[in-house]
């Protein structure tokens, strides 16, 4: 399915205002409905090279799985949606090709990157991440943060040290407790959310929610939602004005109008005139 006049994009990444270089990196395709942004670290070079690599593969991987025919079967083992699985196994992916390529070149020993990634399909998305860049939704006038930091920040607030309000201005963000390239293996979390005609999702590297609180971006969002593209400066420039101590990425998607997947009898046809 061809998702061009359904759903608008707009991406943009910056090096911020404190470091030389950025490793963050984001990567779309909007024809699958694909977004793939990640947040490097491990030194000079090292980080974004992880970031490369992670953007790379799983754009690849995605691509290749959204071509794939029986593409609303059911997972019978995690009752996720097969594009759910594409998604989490080209993360998997990525986390080996990271971790051998840290074992194996001196100068990105120690590199590994975070990563959240969605891909819109039949009125759904699926939203697959590791470590603490995030995924948005605003729906109407609720904003929702759809994904948990794997951060030793949000172990503290799942165990009642801080709460929500304290965890936002707390100067100890930075901590992940999960990433990629950094161990053999990694547990990728995966979430699976219907999706709505004017529903705006939100991708981001922790440069943004860093520098930026939630009800600001909120409003943000919902001021320019008449251009994603100037959303996403609007949003970079925020972070930058209030700091900007990191590098910072947004990637945005609206949805325009429905995109059911063609069932039955129609998408045999479908397929049979492709072929």
């Amino acid at each position: 399915m061809n998702l061009r006049g359904k759903i608008e994009f707009a991406e943009i990444t910056d090096t911020g205002r404190v470091r030389d270089h950025n490793e963050d990196a984001i990567g779309s395709d909007p024809d699958i409905g694909l977004m793939v942004l990640a947040d490097g670290m491990g030194g000079y070079n090292a980080g974004e090279v992880a970031s490369g690599i992670a953007v790379q593969i799983v754009s690849e991987l995605a691509t290749e799985g959204a071509g794939r025919e029986n593409r609303d079967e059911i997972d019978p083992h995690s009752g996720l949606m097969r594009q759910s699985i594409v998604l989490r196994d080209a993360v998997y992916r990525a986390n080996k090709i990271i971790f051998q390529t840290a074992q194996s070149q001196t100068h990105c020993e120690g590199m590994g990157t975070t990563i959240v990634a969605c891909m819109f399909y039949d009125n759904k998305v699926s939203i697959a991440h590791v470590g603490d860049s995030r995924a948005y939704r605003l729906r109407g006038g609720q904003f929702d943060q759809l994904t948990l930091d794997h951060s030793l920040l949000q172990e503290l607030v799942d165990r009642g040290f801080y709460s929500a309000e304290e965890a936002q201005r707390s100067t100890n963000r930075n901590y992940v407790t999960r990433a990629l390239g950094v161990e053999p293996t990694v547990e990728v979390e995966v979430h699976e959310y219907e999706v709505l005609p004017e529903d705006v999702y939100l991708l981001c590297s922790d440069g943004l929610p860093d520098m930026v609180e939630d009800e600001e971006i909120h409003l943000t969002i919902s001021s320019f939602d008449a251009s994603l593209d100037i959303v996403g400066k609007q949003l970079i420039e925020l972070a930058n004005d209030h700091g900007g101590r990191d590098n910072v990425s947004v990637q945005l998607a609206q949805v325009i109008a429905p995109f059911a997947a063609k069932k039955g009898i129609f998408a045999k046809l479908a397929r049979m005139f492709r072929t």
